[in-house]
């Protein structure tokens, strides 16, 4: 038997640190989520009660929750933290590379990188569109369009989305995003940038393009319950496999059909 060699003892030491940090970080997101989910649940008004109200009472409801500075902030919070539980996991293998071509540039006397840098400016991404998503969430209950659960009350709303998203796999767009993220080793190759700001602005890079394939996806939270833990697993689980299972494009457009029929049979029963 052959012993390895000092670097890649290294290697296999910097991949199990990335990955124990990245698991605990996913592991600490999701924690976080099932407490709150646990914590909005308890606070729900009586189901019962809810169901026997009119629609005048319950858009009444609906409409006399004003947010204050202290709400839009903890909403911001649980949408960073909800895409942190539900990209990181998609992202790991873009981050593990670079976390061994980091290590091979220093062992050929380039200055060390932390990987967290490239982490840094990934999740940086998703923060902003985590801002974009509480706006929005803000806009649909002033226009008393979700419930206390964060779930579209609107029908139609909910088949629009579900058409939108289907169409959106079939998109050039979505292809050419979806092919980034599948392909880490062709980004590492010609978008490398060296040091820390490069490091960053990798990941910034690299959040765009998994912005511009999953962003939509995020929207199916309105129609399945935006804190419907089992909802936000299936949709990690989807995003997770689109981009790193051998069936991921031909599974995503199969998706895009599905779901169009779903938004289409949603919007014939709605009450417009």
């Amino acid at each position: 038997m052959t012993s390895s060699s000092p670097l890649e003892a290294v290697l296999k030491r910097d991949r199990l640190i990335v990955l124990v940090g990245l698991s605990g970080v996913t592991v600490l997101a999701w924690l976080y989520l099932v407490m709150l989910a646990a914590q909005m649940s308890d606070s729900m008004p009586n189901m019962s009660g809810m169901a026997n109200m009119s629609g005048t009472d319950m858009l009444a409801m609906l409409q006399l929750r004003a947010w204050t500075a202290q709400d839009f902030v903890l909403m911001l919070l649980m949408w960073v933290v909800m895409m942190i539980g539900m990209m990181l996991p998609s992202a790991a293998p873009m981050i593990l590379l670079f976390a061994i071509v980091n290590r091979k540039s220093q062992q050929q006397g380039n200055p060390f990188v932390p990987t967290s840098a490239f982490a840094l400016g990934y999740l940086l991404v998703w923060s902003g569109f985590s801002v974009a998503a509480t706006v929005l969430q803000w806009g649909l209950e002033q226009a008393a369009l979700l419930s206390p659960m964060i779930v579209s009350t609107s029908p139609l709303l909910g088949g629009i989305i579900l058409v939108a998203a289907g169409v959106f796999q079939w998109t050039p767009l979505k292809q050419a995003c979806l092919i980034h993220c599948r392909s880490p080793i062709a980004f590492i190759m010609h978008g490398w940038r060296p040091g820390i700001g490069g490091a960053i602005r990798m990941g910034l890079e690299h959040g765009v393009y998994c912005l511009g394939c999953c962003w939509i996806l995020m929207g199916l939270l309105f129609v399945g319950g935006v804190m419907s833990l089992v909802w936000i697993a299936l949709i990690t689980l989807f995003v997770l496999l689109e981009k790193a299972a051998p069936f991921g494009i031909a599974m995503g457009r199969a998706s895009g059909l599905l779901l169009v029929l779903a938004g289409l049979a949603v919007m014939l029963h709605a009450d417009v």
